[in-house]
């Protein structure tokens, strides 16, 4: 099995916007608060771009991916319910949205409307009774590692990448979008199966640091 991925597939593309934290409170409505479903942990090798290298490649870090795809998510799924207390410490009214939301699934649309969202969030509103929707993306997680064509040119680094934003869904505009990417190396050596210690710690690291990324623009 190959495991080349194409790294923020599963992410939005947007430039930045920063929340305005005095507008955080009960002025904003009801604010559901979601995540969309976590990617499988894995190893994205990019650059060997041919079939035959990316099955050198792929046999090269096979121990690493299978190790990889045993490492848990460890509290980052409780990030939604983290991000909905700090929104009640501003003093929104927070609706945590039990099911992971299927941005892909929703219809493109066009808009010269400044940071208007290329998906169509609207009929979110109806559906869980809200009138903002703020949401935590990741698109990918685990390792990577760069190649030129069948040569690496990178050891492999632990990886988060994902997005965070922040939807009215009256106008279908963002109010907060952060993109995230959060990458370490492992301290010392990392080619240590089939543990690979090294790497496992940075792991963990990122998973925190990306957390910490997504809550900054909330807390005090």
């Amino acid at each position: 099995m190959l495991a080349v991925l194409i790294s923020g597939c599963n992410t939005l593309s947007h430039t930045p916007v920063p929340i305005d934290t005095a507008s955080l409170g009960s002025q904003m409505g009801r604010v559901g608060v979601a995540m969309t479903k976590l990617p499988k942990v894995d190893v994205s090798l990019t650059g060997a771009s041919c079939l035959l290298c990316m099955a050198v490649a792929s046999a090269a870090n096979s121990t690493l991916t299978t190790y990889a795809q045993t490492l848990p998510y460890d509290d980052l799924p409780k990030l939604k319910d983290m991000l909905a207390e700090q929104l009640r410490k501003k003093g929104s009214n927070v609706i945590i949205i039990d099911e992971d939301i299927d941005v892909k699934a929703l219809d493109n649309v066009k808009s010269e409307t400044p940071n208007a969202a290329r998906k169509n969030f609207s009929p979110l509103q109806k559906k869980y009774n809200i009138d903002r929707l703020t949401v935590i993306s990741i698109g990918s997680l685990g390792f990577v590692r760069t190649y030129s064509s069948y040569f690496p040119t990178s050891d492999p680094k632990a990886t988060i990448e994902g997005t965070g934003f922040l939807v009215n869904l009256a106008t279908n505009t963002y109010e907060w979008f952060l993109p995230v990417n959060v990458t370490r190396s492992a301290d010392k050596n990392w080619d240590e199966p089939p543990k690979f210690p090294g790497l496992t710690n940075a792991y963990f690291q990122i998973i925190e640091l990306g957390k910490d990324a997504f809550l900054k623009p909330f807390t005090p």
